[in-house]
């Protein structure tokens, strides 16, 4: 999005992030999965374009990922979710929640719930399996 707008939902607390499972992979390297949500209410915002980003500190390099986009809906409400495959050559030292929209947001952010969770291991393990059979 040329001159997108960033609004920041919310900060990872550490111990979330430190239960992620890392995982090596044949083509990122280490990878931590976490299962990210986010309720929203923009009012005024009803048919505008918004992405939902994770941005981290992996070590001193600052990373982001677009996790999921769609059009708000018509009663100025959204659910953005999916899972964060995050690369990692060091070790995650902060991760933040983003909301990222090509028009400057007018009204205020309403965070109705915002979920992160890092994937179970054996659900994790059972991915990469189905991924490289």
């Amino acid at each position: 999005m040329p001159n997108a707008h960033d609004t920041l939902l919310g900060q990872v607390p550490a111990h979330l992030i430190q239960s992620a499972h890392l995982q090596l992979t044949d083509y990122d390297g280490r990878v931590a999965e976490f299962n990210v949500a986010a309720w929203l209410h923009l009012p005024g915002q009803a048919g505008s374009l918004v992405s939902l980003q994770v941005r981290y500190r992996d070590g001193e390099q600052i990373r982001s990922i677009n996790l999921d986009h769609a059009k708000v809906g018509a009663q100025d409400r959204i659910l953005l979710s999916g899972i964060a495959r995050l690369p990692v050559t060091q070790r995650i030292e902060e991760m933040q929640i983003r909301l990222r929209s090509a028009q400057a947001l007018g009204g205020e952010v309403k965070i109705e719930e915002l979920f992160v969770q890092a994937v179970e291991p054996t659900i994790a393990q059972a991915r990469a399996n189905q991924a490289n059979a």
